[in-house]
């Protein structure tokens, strides 16, 4: 099983409150571990042009405004951005899927903050990252259920949305799901 591309939903009942009704972008997946990046969890206190005036980045009037998310509880200082496939960063750009890229390196919020960079993009800060057979073996104990990554669920959805925006894509209704797994 290779998650690369897909996306998580976090199913009711998983006991780890960072990642009540999440959506995680699936980065990279390898029998070493995976990453993933939460798409749906804006920080309340930092925005973009907040977090370029801590790094020192000149902020030009074309630079739009957009959130921080909340990426994931692992390297809280570190910073993502997940993007559509149409952007490359020179320094490093990891190509996810057709329609997905990241970039982990400054240059692309110097792009942002000049009004250039991608069309598409959500800034992150953390990961959500999982060990060998880690993921597995949470979704083998319902603690995720899986759906294609598409643009417009992560770029086009609003983010209070984005939960049961994946489970429709699915065919599943939010009031159907338990926290309780089971075998038949």
């Amino acid at each position: 099983m290779n998650l690369t591309g897909q996306t998580l939903i976090a199913m009711p009942g998983m006991g780890d409150d960072r990642f009540g009704n999440a959506v995680v972008f699936m980065c990279a997946h390898s029998p070493e571990g995976a990453m993933g990046l939460i798409v749906n969890k804006p920080t309340s206190d930092l925005s973009l042009s907040h977090l370029l005036d801590q790094l020192s980045v000149e902020v030009s009037a074309e630079a739009r405004e957009m959130p921080v998310h909340f990426g994931g509880p692992v390297e809280h200082g570190r910073g993502f951005v997940l993007h559509e496939k149409g952007y490359a960063s020179p320094v490093s750009t990891l190509d996810v899927s057709d329609a997905f890229a990241m970039t982990a390196a400054i240059d692309i919020l110097e792009d942002m903050a000049g009004g250039g960079g991608p069309e598409h993009a959500i800034i992150a800060l953390g990961y959500a990252g999982w060990g060998p057979g880690q993921l597995e073996s949470e979704i083998a104990r319902n603690g995720w259920l899986i759906c294609p990554g598409t643009p417009d669920l992560i770029f086009d959805t609003a983010d209070p949305d984005k939960w049961e925006a994946a489970l429709t894509l699915l065919g599943v209704s939010p009031l159907t799901l338990s926290a309780e797994a089971g075998r038949a």
